[in-house]
């Protein structure tokens, strides 16, 4: 890949809203966007600035880290899902430092999965790729770093991969009905460890708080289908 923008060739502007909560890495990425065409309208440091901004900027592009405070947790990620629902024809690209699968697969279907992008940071090498990426993905293109794919094709395979034996046990006993207190007494362990166990399938599941959708089924339903995707291969 070639950089235009050290050729001399001329390069089309595409105003772009930076969401990074590393104020030295913010800085940096700032330098090599303008110097590469993406002149930066707003550099965040938290996912409500992120809204924010785009709203008040009307960006073409947005570059947004996954885990951002106040929590760490998914909230670019989640705020990147949102602005492609709001700003139709809004290119994103998330670069993290992780794979964070909740919501990965929601943010590359968006808008038909055209000018959308997820990318390690660890594994961006040469800042004229990074930015020939950032440029195909406005244009429309998709761009998944191949680490994300081989994740997300395993979760896919199977959701269940990440459990323990004892989580497993936990979550067969969901399925058929049982309450904490029961599946506690079944596996002659405490109500607390049930609790955490149920706390810890719920997270390697990607089933984040929704007032909406009852977590518990949602894990449950993950469970059979898994149950007859074995089925159905055997």
């Amino acid at each position: 890949m070639h950089d235009l923008a050290d050729r001399g060739a001329p390069v089309t502007p595409v105003p772009t809203v930076l969401a990074e909560d590393g104020v030295l890495l913010r800085e940096g990425l700032v330098g090599v966007l303008e110097r590469f065409g993406f002149p930066v309208s707003a550099a965040v440091g938290d996912a409500e600035e992120l809204l924010t901004a785009v709203t008040e900027h009307r960006p073409g592009l947005v570059v947004t880290d996954i885990r951002m405070p106040p929590d760490f947790g998914d909230e670019g990620l989640r705020a990147a899902v949102r602005l492609r629902r709001e700003h139709p024809g809004l290119a994103v690209v998330a670069l993290s430092q992780y794979v964070e699968l909740s919501y990965a697969t929601e943010l590359l279907d968006s808008q038909e999965g055209r000018g959308v992008g997820y990318l390690l940071k660890q594994r961006v090498g040469d800042v004229r790729e990074f930015a020939s990426v950032l440029r195909n993905v406005v244009e429309g293109a998709t761009f998944v770093d191949p680490e994300v794919v081989r994740q997300l094709l395993r979760r896919s395979a199977d959701p269940l991969q990440r459990l323990t034996a004892r989580e497993r046990q936990v979550l067969e006993l969901m399925a058929e009905g049982h309450s904490n207190g029961a599946i506690a007494r079944r596996l002659v362990v405490g109500d607390a460890a049930v609790g955490k166990h149920v706390g810890n399938i719920l997270a390697k599941l990607d089933l984040p708080p929704d007032e909406d959708v009852h977590r518990r089924v949602q894990a449950v339903l993950a469970y059979l289908r898994a149950q007859a995707g074995r089925s159905g291969t055997g």
